[in-house]
């Protein structure tokens, strides 16, 4: 594909995302349906698309014109190339622009609010600045880039140097950070990690910088058994697996059992142990040492991951998410043991999931205490989370 019949074809994909289609299934269908289109073309269309979720409003602002093809073209503008050399009207390429289209680039743009700035929503943007306060500015900067892709080195196979020398094997170049001793962050060939030995064998996982440091920050060396209650995909069950001696018992619910479909795979692969539980822990009258929430949140402080989602957003999703967490906080406090405890995890930006519901729970539950509480930022080079760890008092 030329770069111009890239151009064209990220217009048609985001002509049907912004009708409503989900951007993952959109560009797996398109993919499926152009055969022609080699990795390297489906993956340009990809950042393309990618680039003009993250910049939406921003990019349709600079072109003056609220369609794909205004945002295609804020995404020229912003690469400093010349939006009439792509939209040529030629085989593959865009169609040209309409009169109306260069009227519209050619008007002198008022000042963008902040919204659009920023590219967020609007009903949004005034609770993330009130939850961010003098960082607001530098952290919404950060979510209109492309994260970067780090690793995890699983300690129960490799260190960090035996895993560094296996992927520069295949040209996977890579580079130690100092938020956590097990994080590597990819510089160089991020697609072939997946396919590369290393990531096949189980000396690395991919997994953010950032939660690989919340998973740090968990107390398990005064536990003897753990339960990962919202357990997803199993990542940080993983990284907590390789952290603790075999003797430590190990669980892993969700409520979802489809997104836990991968874990024993993954667990086996990186040789840990981790029981995967089908029923819901608290009806079964067990505790444990240590609880993980890593509760269902906005996801806030991952959006330049996952852009398409804060566009779908809304304050009615806000509000169901507040209160399906406080009932988790509130359900799963039955869980842990006699001074253990528990670890409320999200990866939102906000208050109203964070701080408040700590605040909320706290107030209600005088028998707990919080010892520690942790923020990792965008603007710092990670994903965004919050980990508060409470202590059940014994009565």
């Amino acid at each position: 594909m030329t770069p111009n019949a890239r151009y064209a074809a990220a217009i048609d994909i985001l002509d049907m995302i912004f009708s409503g289609e989900p951007a993952e299934k959109t560009l797996t269908n398109w993919a499926r349906s152009n055969r022609y289109a080699g990795s390297k073309d489906r993956a340009a269309v990809r950042d393309i698309v990618f680039d003009c979720l993250r910049c939406k409003r921003s990019f349709m602002h600079s072109a003056g014109f609220s369609t794909a093809r205004g945002c295609v073209a804020g995404h020229i503008l912003k690469n400093d190339n010349v939006i009439t050399d792509v939209f040529t009207g030629e085989k593959f390429a865009p169609a040209k622009l309409t009169d109306g289209e260069l009227q519209s680039l050619e008007v002198e743009k008022k000042p963008a609010a902040p919204s659009v700035l920023f590219d967020l929503p609007d009903w949004i943007t005034p609770k993330l600045q009130s939850s961010l306060g003098d960082e607001s500015e530098t952290i919404f900067i950060a979510l209109q880039n492309r994260g970067a892709l780090d690793l995890r080195v699983n300690t129960r196979k490799s260190d960090v140097g035996a895993a560094q020398s296996a992927l520069m094997k295949e040209d996977i170049q890579t580079e130690t950070l100092d938020i956590s001793s097990t994080a590597l962050r990819v510089l160089t060939n991020p697609r072939r990690v997946a396919l590369s030995t290393a990531y096949k064998e189980g000396l690395v996982e991919i997994q953010d910088a950032g939660s690989q440091a919340i998973v740090d920050a968990l107390p398990v060396a005064k536990t003897k058994t753990i339960m990962d209650y919202c357990a997803g995909g199993g990542g940080k069950s993983l990284a907590i697996a390789a952290k603790v001696t075999n003797d430590v018992k190990l669980f892993a619910y969700d409520q979802s059992q489809a997104r836990m479909g991968d874990l024993p795979a993954r667990a086996k692969r990186a040789g840990a142990t981790v029981k995967v539980l089908i029923d819901d822990p608290i009806s079964q009258d067990t505790q444990y040492d240590l609880v993980l929430l890593d509760v269902p949140c906005s996801g806030t402080g991952a959006w330049r991951r996952n852009p398409d989602g804060k566009w779908r957003f809304t304050q009615q999703d806000l509000d169901t998410l507040c209160e399906t967490q406080q009932t988790i906080l509130r359900s799963a406090q039955e869980l842990v043991t006699p001074n253990g405890y528990l670890a409320y995890v999200t990866c939102s930006l906000l208050f109203d999931e964070n701080e408040n519901q700590i605040e909320t729970f706290l107030k209600d539950h005088p028998d707990w205490e919080s010892l520690s509480r942790k923020k990792f930022l965008p603007s710092r080079g990670t994903d965004g989370f919050f980990l508060e760890v409470l202590q059940k008092q014994q009565s």
